[in-house]
């Protein structure tokens, strides 16, 4: 049986000066939703630490699931959601960019293989 946690990273450039709006927009409206599928959230990153008027930021979030089948859960949940899928064309004007990967600890690997 698969063991070992799971982290799901979103990584997010915002477009100049658009930073804080999005984290603020994402834990208010995002997260919510993110933590009904099953994800706790581990941090949320502000590259550079410091909000430009005129300059991006990427925003790294980092959220944790418990299992690989936590995973696939929450996976089998969010994909057919269409309100998923309009939340990010709404904030679309605030990002310039943005990818979602998954990961594990070195640990965890060959547990996770094991399905």
């Amino acid at each position: 049986m698969a063991d070992g946690e799971v982290y799901v990273i979103d990584r997010v450039v915002t477009r100049p000066g658009r930073g804080r709006e999005f984290v603020d927009t994402y834990l208010a409206e995002y997260a919510p939703g993110a933590r009904a599928r099953g994800m706790t959230l581990c941090n949320v990153l502000v590259s550079p630490p410091i909000w430009f008027d005129d300059a991006p930021n990427t925003v790294t979030i980092t959220w944790l699931l418990p299992s690989a089948r936590a995973w696939w859960e929450m996976t089998w949940m969010g994909r057919p959601d269409p309100a998923l899928g309009a939340w990010w064309d709404r904030v679309a004007e605030l990002i310039a960019d943005r990818d979602r990967s998954a990961a594990a600890t070195y640990d965890d690997v060959d547990g996770l293989c094991d399905v």
